[in-house]
């Protein structure tokens, strides 16, 4: 019967005007955005790292571990 009620709310909104989303559209609209936000992410890496090998910005901590790790380096203090 909950099946029942479920179609039938859904056969309302259509009606209505609204549009009814199915799972596929919404799993084909959540992939197309991921993908997005993924490429914009990686796009914005890669201008940081080319910022940072050009001295435009300062690093943080873990970039500056990562391209000058003999700043942390404390045997000679030892």
């Amino acid at each position: 019967m909950a099946s029942m009620e479920g179609a039938t709310a859904m056969g309302a909104m259509a009606e209505e005007g609204k549009a009814v989303l199915t799972p596929s559209q919404f799993n084909l609209w959540k992939q197309r955005k991921d993908a997005e936000a993924a490429a914009k992410a990686a796009e914005a890496a890669r201008k940081r790292e080319e910022d940072i090998a050009a001295g435009r910005v300062r690093m943080n901590g873990r970039e500056l571990y990562k391209h000058e790790p003999w700043v942390f380096d404390d045997c000679q203090f030892s």
